[in-house]
C-alpha cells in the first residue's frame, strides 16, 4: 500500500500499546511508516514497532522520548498524540485528583509530548500532527467534564497550532471518535450500551481500525496535504 506516502516516513504514537493507538501502530507498519509509540505498561505484542516506557505527563520523560526516536529511526515526520485516560463521575462527585489526572494525561500530554518534536518540525519545513479527540470533546457528556473538557481543549490546542504551524508546512488536525469498541467502552453497561448504540444512524460502536485509517489519511503527505486545522468526525452519524 504505497499510496498515502507514508514509507519510511517517522511517525511517533503516544498510548499505541492497545485499542486505538494499537491500531494505528499496527496499520502505520502496514503503510511501511517507521514506527515508535509510548506506553506505561503493557507493550503492544502485535507489533515489531519501537515501544518505549514513558508517562506523557513527565516533560523530561517526552523529550527523552523524541531524541531516542529521532537517534534509532530518524527526523520525526509524524505525531499521533492518542494517550488518555477517564476518570468518570457526575460533576458534584468529580474530585480534584480526577480532574487533573485527566486533564494533566489528554491536555498537558499534548503539549509534552510536541514541545520538543515541533521546533524540529519547523526547521525541516515538514510534518503532521494528528490528535486523537472526541466526540465528548465537540458535544460534551454525562459524567464527563474532566474528559469532555481535555478533549475540547485538544481541539482548540490542534486549531490554533495549525495556524501557527502552517508557515512552515506543518500540519495538524484531530480525529473525533464516537464509541469504539476498546477497554475503555467494555466498562459501560450493556443497558446504556444498548441505548447508545439506538442513538447512532449506524447502529453500532465503532472499531479501533475505522479510527486508525482516518488518522493515516490525516498523516499522509499525500492525501491529505492540504487539509490542516481540521476536525474529522468519526461517529457513525452519532454527532455531524
Amino acid at each position: 500500500m504505497k499510496y498515502l506516502g507514508l514509507e519510511d516516513k517517522v511517525v511517533l504514537v503516544t498510548g499505541g500499546n492497545r485499542g486505538i493507538g494499537a491500531a494505528i501502530v499496527n496499520l502505520l507498519c502496514q503503510l511501511g511508516a517507521q514506527v515508535a509509540y509510548t506506553y506505561r505498561k503493557d507493550a503492544n505484542a502485535e507489533t515489531t514497532a519501537l515501544g518505549i516506557l514513558a508517562d506523557v505527563t513527565d516533560p523530561a520523560a517526552m523529550a527523552e522520548v523524541a531524541s531516542k526516536v529521532e537517534h534509532k529511526l530518524g527526523p520525526i515526520y509524524g505525531v499521533v498524540a492518542n494517550a488518555g485516560i477517564t476518570r468518570d463521575n457526575l460533576f458534584p462527585k468529580l474530585g480534584i485528583d480526577d480532574w487533573d489526572a485527566v486533564i494533566e494525561t489528554n491536555l498537558k500530554g499534548i503539549y509534552n509530548t510536541l514541545k520538543p518534536i515541533i521546533p524540529k518540525m519547523y526547521e525541516r519545513r515538514e510534518g503532521s500532527v494528528v490528535c486523537v479527540s472526541s466526540i465528548s470533546g465537540e458535544r460534551g457528556n454525562l459524567g464527563q467534564v474532566n474528559y469532555a473538557a481535555s478533549k475540547a481543549g485538544a481541539i482548540g490546542l490542534i486549531k490554533s497550532l495549525a495556524l501557527e504551524a502552517a508557515r512552515y508546512g506543518v500540519r495538524a488536525n484531530a480525529v473525533a471518535p464516537g464509541f469504539i469498541e476498546t477497554d475503555m467502552t467494555q466498562a459501560i453497561p450493556e443497558k446504556i450500551k444498548e441505548k447508545i448504540v439506538a442513538e447512532i444512524p449506524l447502529r453500532r460502536f465503532g472499531k479501533p481500525q475505522e479510527i486508525a485509517w482516518p488518522v493515516a489519511y490525516l498523516l499522509s503527505p499525500i492525501a491529505s496535504s492540504y487539509i490542516t486545522g481540521a476536525v474529522l468526525k468519526v461517529n457513525g452519524a452519532h454527532h455531524t
